[in-house]
C-alpha cells in the first residue's frame, strides 16, 4: 500500500490529464517544488531538487576522460558542483575539465594506491572535503574463461576492483570524519548477472557490487551514501577497447559496432545515476528496463537467466555454437 498523505497537502493539478499514469505515483513521494507539497508535476521540480543537492559539492570523478565518466563530470558542473576529473589519460581529462566551471584535471591510475592518496590529498588540500566520491575507472576483458590469460585477469582486477578499493582507502577516511558524503561506484549489468565470454569482467563487476553493498552498510551510522551504478549496453569506448581473447576477438569488433549504434548515451547514464543519488538509492540500473528485466529473471531463474544470456551474447558477437 503506498504512504498516506501528508496532513492538509494541496496538490498540483499539473498531472491533471497528463494521460502518464506512472506520474500517478509519485503523489505518494516526491515533494513539488511549486505547492511545497506532494504531487506528480515532474521536470522542473525535480531538475530543482537535482540542482540543490549538488549545488557547490566537491566531487572527484575517475574516468573522467570519456564514456560515462565524461558525462557524469559535466552534469556535475552543470549541476553547480566543483568537480576534479581523474583518468589515466591526463590529456582526456584536461580536455572535460577545460569545459567545465571550477573544473580541474588530474593524471592518476587508480592502480597506483600512492597515486590515488596523493590525488586524495591534493583534492583535500585545494577544497577542504569531499562530498562526492565517484570511482568510475574500469576495462573489459572478453573471451572464454579458459582462453582469458592470467595477466589479463590480474590487469582486470587491478582496474576494476583494486582501483575502487584504492579509492575508498585514499578517500574513506577523511569523508568519515567529515560527516557527510555520497559514493558511487560504477558496476555494471555483468555485476547483476552473468554473462558468457565476460567472465572475468563478471567476476570483477559481482565484486563491486559485493563491496558496495558492505560498504553501504558500514557508512551508514556516518552520515555517508552509497550508490551502486550497473548500466548494461551503453554507447562508450569501453567496447572497442576491451582486450579479447579466442572466439570473442572477432565477436567484440561486432558488439562494439552494436554498442555504437543501439546502445543507451552516457548522458543518460550520468542523468539517471545523479537522479538515483538524490533519492539515496542504492543501486541505480539503467536503461531501467533492460537492465531491470535480465536482473529480476537471474533472481528468479537462474537457469533461465543463463539461457537468454548465453544467447544473447552469441547473438551480439555473432558466434556459433
Amino acid at each position: 500500500m503506498p504512504r498516506a498523505y501528508p496532513a492538509g497537502a494541496a496538490f498540483c493539478e499539473r498531472i491533471r490529464g497528463a494521460g502518464d499514469w506512472m506520474a500517478g505515483l509519485d503523489l505518494f513521494r516526491r515533494p513539488c517544488e511549486a505547492s511545497g507539497s506532494y504531487c506528480g508535476c515532474l521536470a522542473d521540480g525535480r531538475a530543482k531538487l537535482m540542482a540543490d543537492y549538488f549545488k557547490d559539492k566537491v566531487a572527484v570523478v575517475t574516468g573522467a576522460g570519456s564514456g560515462i565518466g565524461a558525462s557524469i563530470a559535466r552534469l556535475l558542473a552543470e549541476k553547480g558542483a566543483r568537480v576534479h576529473c581523474a583518468d589515466l589519460d591526463g590529456g582526456a581529462a584536461g580536455e572535460v575539465a577545460s569545459g567545465l566551471d571550477r573544473g580541474m584535471a588530474h593524471a592518476c591510475d587508480v592502480t597506483d594506491a600512492e597515486a590515488m592518496q596523493a590525488l586524495a590529498d591534493t583534492v583535500f588540500a585545494a577544497d577542504g572535503r569531499v562530498d562526492l566520491l565517484f570511482n568510475n575507472a574500469g576495462i573489459a576483458t572478453a573471451g572464454r574463461i579458459g582462453d582469458t590469460t592470467l595477466a589479463d585477469w590480474r590487469k582486470v582486477i587491478d582496474v576494476n576492483v583494486m582501483g575502487v578499493v584504492n579509492g575508498l582507502h585514499a578517500f574513506l577516511p577523511r569523508m568519515r570524519e567529515q560527516g557527510s558524503g555520497h559514493i558511487a561506484n560504477t558496476a555494471s549489468a555483468a555485476g547483476l548477472v552473468a554473462v558468457p565470454r565476460l567472465g572475468a569482467y563478471c567476476a570483477t563487476k559481482h565484486a563491486v557490487v559485493g563491496l558496495s553493498q558492505s560498504l553501504a552498510s558500514e557508512v551508514r551510522d556516518d552520515g555517508l551514501y552509497v550508490t551502486i551504478l550497473c548500466p548494461g549496453i551503453i554507447n562508450t569506448p569501453i567496447v572497442k577497447r576491451a582486450v579479447a581473447r579466442g572466439d570473442a576477438e572477432q565477436g567484440v569488433a561486432h558488439a562494439a559496432d552494436y554498442y555504437a549504434r543501439k546502445g543507451a548515451s552516457p548522458d543518460k547514464v550520468a542523468a539517471d545515476l545523479l537522479s538515483d543519488m538524490r533519492r539515496k538509492k542504492l543501486f541505480c540500473v539503467t536503461p531501467r528496463t533492460e537492465v531491470g528485466a535480465a536482473w529480476l529473471s537471474q533472481r528468479l531463474s537462474p537457469r533461465l537467466a543463463a539461457l537468454i544470456t548465453g544467447s544473447g551474447s552469441r547473438a551480439l558477437m555473432k558466434i556459433r555454437k
